[in-house]
């Protein structure tokens, strides 16, 4: 029993002799200087920079450590729509209470606060705060970094650090270039969780932009803070090997495009182009030339135009409302191309076509599925009427031949009349009367041929048809796609201004 009394004593012999030499007193700490007295309140013998300060309730129960964040803004960069990201430049503040710096009981004289740079941050404890949409971050300054660390009587530390910080930001372009970003900045606290450490906003003014803080491309609308609980698991896998949950805070800026140079660089030269491949309307459809060279230089060109606009995009698997315009700007110019091609193919036929009526319905049906010439069908039946007409005359006038021929001519006097009235499809003079003198009769035998004649010569269609040439046709397609392509580019312009800013 003895011993281990003496051992006990000896044990504890050590710390007292650690207590009265080597932990400094805190008594007549007025007239101390600054790093004196941080000295002081930071030795190892009372303060551990590894142990969070630990503020206690009511009922002596342990609770989390609560610190407060502030950011100020001061430059913002144009987002990347290439890789996702924004860079900022921010002062990003924290604060926290910690008894254990309290020096307002020992020194109650000194009113003012304790202020170092980074080499007092690295003596104090800090809290472990990382951005969670972080590409790289770092401290701005040269050799002494821009930290500033201010401690008050009470015991409160405001820490205060210049930072850039590139940050993910997950846009959506499918109303490119018409459309709204929203990009977030997310906090959290790496090493300890909720019951630990709980993150916040200040109570007045927690975020602040520089007032001469400008955006070429952006119009920043609103903003908006808020603060959530993360939870970490082996899924989410946010914290390393730790899991639970963890104090968050964020903030949000809502980031509206600015359409003016889109306007004066994208889509008043892709209008400008698609009218000059109207042009080729008021050229005649055999100047190939002309024509080819002005639909291909204008196709070229605005390829050209969209392909260097899409090259600042990320390659995504929608449909962006800039691809809408082009694909709408291509068709029209395509359609120029076509149309050419088509009044040209016209333009060589060398038969004539014939119409019903000259309207478009017709042109179109006729010049699509192109028929044989009604005229010269018409003509071919004219032909064989007359074939037919004609032999029936002969025959008659043979007949009456042999009966003059029988009886001798006795009666030279005497005539018949073969009379043909109106024949329709012979475009001849008619015949009025055909006299054969019969010598024998002494009776006049006048055959009048008309009946027999409508009876074989009979029309069957009356309607008459109207006859264009090729060129005709293809001057008149000309002249309607004049007008026909600017009011479908109207039309689609209309749409699509109408879905871009309604929807």
């Amino acid at each position: 029993n003895l011993f281990l009394i003496n051992a006990q004593n000896t044990t504890q012999k050590p710390s007292v002799k650690f207590e009265d030499e080597d932990c400094p007193s805190l008594t007549n700490a007025t007239n101390l200087q600054q790093t004196q007295l941080i000295d002081r309140l930071t030795h190892v013998c009372r303060y551990d920079r590894l142990e969070r300060p630990i503020p206690y309730g009511v009922n002596a129960e342990r609770l989390p450590t609560n610190v407060k964040a502030r950011i100020y803004i001061y430059y913002l960069q144009n987002l990347n729509s290439d890789l996702l990201q924004f860079k900022m430049h921010a002062l990003l503040q924290l604060s926290f209470v910690d008894s254990r710096l309290a020096y307002n009981m020992v020194a109650p004289s000194r009113k003012e606060h304790i202020l170092g740079q980074k080499h007092l941050s690295e003596r104090l404890w800090m809290p472990h705060i990382f951005f969670a949409n972080e590409r790289e971050s770092g401290i701005l300054g040269t050799d002494e970094k821009d930290v500033l660390t201010s401690i008050s009587p009470e015991g409160r530390v405001i820490i205060s650090t210049r930072l850039q910080a590139t940050l993910y930001c997950w846009m959506n372009f499918k109303k490119f270039p018409f459309d709204e970003q929203f990009c977030s900045t997310v906090l959290e606290s790496w090493m300890y969780n909720t019951t630990e450490l709980v993150l916040s906003w200040e109570a007045s003014s927690p975020i602040s932009f520089d007032p001469e803080l400008r955006l070429t491309e952006y119009n920043m609308q609103r903003f908006w803070y808020n603060e959530s609980i993360v939870h970490s698991d082996i899924v989410n896998m946010r914290h390393g090997a730790f899991f639970g949950n963890y104090s968050s805070i964020s903030f949000t800026v809502n980031l509206n495009r600015e359409i003016g140079f889109y306007l004066m660089d994208y889509f008043l030269p892709s209008m400008m182009i698609v009218a000059i491949s109207w042009v080729s309307f008021w050229l005649q459809a055999d100047a190939s030339p002309p024509r080819i060279m002005l639909g291909t230089s204008t196709m070229l060109s605005f390829i050209t135009l969209s392909s260097s606009q899409s090259k600042t995009l990320p390659k995504v698997s929608y449909i962006k409302v800039s691809e809408v315009w082009f694909l709408g700007c291509t068709f029209f110019i395509f359609g120029s191309l076509v149309e050419f091609a088509f009044v040209n193919t016209i333009w060589r036929r060398k038969e004539n076509i014939e119409l019903k009526k000259v309207n478009s319905k017709y042109i179109i049906k006729s010049t699509l599925t192109p028929r044989p010439a009604r005229r010269e069908l018409g003509l071919n039946n004219q032909s064989r009427s007359q074939s037919r007409s004609c032999s029936s005359l002969d025959n008659i006038v043979s007949s009456t031949e042999s009966v003059n021929g029988k009886t001798g001519n006795s009666n030279p006097g005497f005539n018949n009349y073969l009379t043909v009235h109106n024949l329709p499809i012979i475009k001849t003079e008619s015949v009025d009367s055909v006299s054969v003198t019969s010598e024998r009769n002494s009776t006049d035998h006048v055959v009048d041929i008309d009946k027999d004649s409508n009876k074989d010569n009979k029309e069957p269609d009356h309607t008459t048809f109207t006859t264009m040439t090729p060129q005709e046709i293809a001057m008149w397609i000309d002249r309607r796609s004049r007008f026909l392509f600017p009011v479908m580019f109207l039309a689609f312009n209309a749409l699509y201004w109408t879905f871009v800013y309604c929807f």
